[in-house]
This record gives structure tokens, C-alpha cells and sequence, in this order.
């Protein structure tokens, strides 16, 4: 296993990114954190710093929407670290409303979030690692991207589907390079975006989620649904369902 000293995170703020912030610091990596909420992102930093002081901890205000502001961010963490050993791709959106029901914004928005600025985030991710022939890539997916679903999730579950799609041909593209590239399919973790979302008795409980996401992240395997149990087994089942029991599962 290469060990990945300096890392960047988008979307670090709260949820998953915060989780996982916490979980690298306690391993002694540098962290290269950013988001749009610069107030919580500070705090976070400052207590990261008080609990892990042999670490460096930088912070970015960063909206993955402004694209020119992505590839600038990433510049500045390479610069002032020296190296980029690993950027993880989390920042992400989870609005949504079937199609044609009158949200086109509101999927329009997830798509562009979940897609179109991870595509940003990748290219300048993939610059530096190019550049330095040295990286790993990891692309925070979603379990939805294993199939398209219905109601709410349809857009969101498009969006992950196609920056799964977007790393699995990075990581063609630099095969057998010292370039790493892992995509990560996580099902229901507590967090802010599943808060908000209806109840589940798959929920997992943030400290276990987040401790597998860095695990998974840690061995660098190519694509891995997180946690695996009940998420590996699961993704078979989903994908041969029919259509009609889905939308039953899902509705």
C-alpha cells in the first residue's frame, strides 16, 4: 500500500468529507480541505489542528460549480504542499423530483454538481497527477449508480451513474501507471443529505461508514460499494430486479 501523505478533500465541510477529514488526520496525513461553508470548514480545521498538531491542515472556500475556481484551488494546495498524493471527488448534491413534474432546475443543478463539476475537480486532479506521474484519484459515487431509479433519485442516481462511468475510464486510461484510480458506491450513511431523505433500516451510523469509506480509499481498490455488507450483496439483487419490484422497493 503507498502511503498518500497530502490529501484533498471537496466538499469537506460536513457529512462524509468531515468523516473522512477526521479519519486521515488520526492516520497523520496532511489535509487540503475545502467547501463552500468557510465558517465550519475553519472550525473543522482548527479542531483538527488542536487534536492532531503534527499535521498541516489548509482550507479553501470553494463552490465545484465555478469551475475556473477548481482548477485555481487545486494549484494552490500543490504549491504550497509540494506534492498531491490523493484528491478525493465528495462534494456532491442530492435534490431532485421525477422528471417532467416542473424541478428541471433542481435535477439540472444535481447533474451539473454531481457530474459536471466532478469532471472539473477530475481534470484538475489528473493535471497535477499527470504532471507529477504519482496519484490517486477517488470519486465519491453513490450506491444509485448501479442502476437507474425512479421518483426523486432519477437525476441524482443519472448523475452518479455517469461520474462512475467518468472514473472507470480514467482509470483505463492510466493503467498500469503509477496513477490510481478508485471509485467508491456508498449506500445509505448518515449525514445531512440522508436526513433529509426518508428513513431506511439500512442506515448506517456515520463512525462505521466513515471508517469504511477511508479503509476502501486506503486499499485502493478500483471500485468498491461501501460498506460492503449489505452494499456488495445488494447491488447484485438491484440489478436483476425487475423494473416493476424496483419501483415498488424504491417508491
Amino acid at each position: 500500500m503507498t502511503f498518500r501523505k497530502n490529501i484533498v478533500i471537496t466538499g469537506a465541510s460536513s457529512g462524509l468529507g468531515e468523516g473522512m477529514a477526521w479519519r486521515f488526520a488520526a492516520r497523520g496525513r496532511n489535509l487540503a480541505l475545502c467547501a463552500r461553508r468557510t465558517d465550519r470548514l475553519d472550525e473543522l480545521a482548527a479542531e483538527l489542528r488542536e487534536r492532531y498538531p503534527g499535521i498541516q491542515v489548509m482550507t479553501r472556500e470553494l463552490d465545484v460549480n465555478d469551475h475556473g475556481r477548481v482548477f485555481d484551488v487545486f494549484q494552490e494546495f500543490w504549491g504550497e504542499f509540494g506534492t498531491i498524493d490523493r484528491v478525493i471527488v465528495n462534494a456532491g448534491l442530492g435534490k431532485g423530483q421525477p422528471v417532467g413534474t416542473g424541478y428541471f432546475d433542481a435535477n439540472r443543478q444535481t447533474i451539473e454538481t454531481n457530474l459536471v463539476a466532478a469532471l472539473a475537480q477530475c481534470e484538475a486532479a489528473m493535471e497535477i497527477f499527470r504532471e507529477q506521474e504519482s496519484g490517486h484519484l477517488v470519486v465519491v459515487s453513490s450506491f444509485s449508480a448501479i442502476r437507474g431509479l425512479p421518483g426523486n433519485v432519477t437525476a441524482y442516481a443519472a448523475s452518479k451513474a455517469g461520474v462512475s462511468a467518468l472514473a472507470d475510464g480514467i482509470r483505463a486510461d492510466t493503467l498500469r501507471t503509477p496513477i490510481k484510480v478508485t471509485v467508491l458506491q456508498p449506500g445509505y450513511i448518515e449525514s445531512e443529505m440522508t436526513g433529509r431523505s426518508r428513513k431506511t433500516p439500512l442506515l448506517t451510523g456515520a463512525e462505521q461508514g466513515h471508517r469504511a469509506l477511508v479503509q476502501a480509499i486506503e486499499r485502493e481498490t478500483p471500485k468498491a460499494c461501501v460498506p460492503t455488507l449489505p452494499w456488495a450483496p445488494l447491488s447484485v439483487v438491484i440489478r436483476l430486479l425487475p423494473t416493476g419490484m424496483l419501483r415498488k422497493l424504491t417508491g
